[in-house]
């Protein structure tokens, strides 16, 4: 477990793989009640710039905080994220990864404030999503005698 102390400003982490399937779409889709035609129809997504659908951005966002070792860290609370930005579309069959490194890490009294600079990467090592997320860190319990 990784607790505050734990965490090294420069420290970087790269996570596992996950492919983007058709299905993932129309799932997200339907659980977030999305249904933009530039994601869920095939006949208007040829005649975009990107000609095929893509993945929902909220969608690279979710896929990547499953990608990451959350359950490795002490985490309190999601506090948020800053700079979110897309940089390339994420198509059906892209098989996305996680570049993960502490930016920053705050002591707060009873915990601390850990920013992840983020950069979602796929199979062919484009950038598809950068972003700086937030989260509130526990601080390792103290030892009894």
């Amino acid at each position: 477990m990784q607790y505050l102390d734990d965490f090294q400003v420069g420290a970087k982490t790269v996570t596992r793989g996950r492919t983007i399937t058709e299905a993932d779409i129309v799932n997200f889709a339907g659980f977030s009640g999305d249904w933009y035609s530039l994601h869920t129809d095939a006949e208007f997504a040829r005649t975009t710039p990107f000609g095929e659908r893509i993945a929902h951005g909220m969608l690279v966002l979710s896929v990547a905080t499953g990608l990451m070792p959350l359950d490795d860290m002490a985490i309190v609370a999601f506090y948020g994220m800053d700079k979110v930005r897309f940089m390339s579309p994420t198509k059906i069959g892209d098989t996305l990864h996680v570049e993960i490194e502490v930016a920053d890490k705050q002591d707060k009294g009873e915990f601390g404030i850990v920013s992840l600079k983020e950069v979602i990467k796929n199979q062919r090592g484009e950038d598809v999503a950068v972003s700086t997320l937030k989260v509130v860190i526990a601080k390792a319990p103290a030892l009894k005698t």
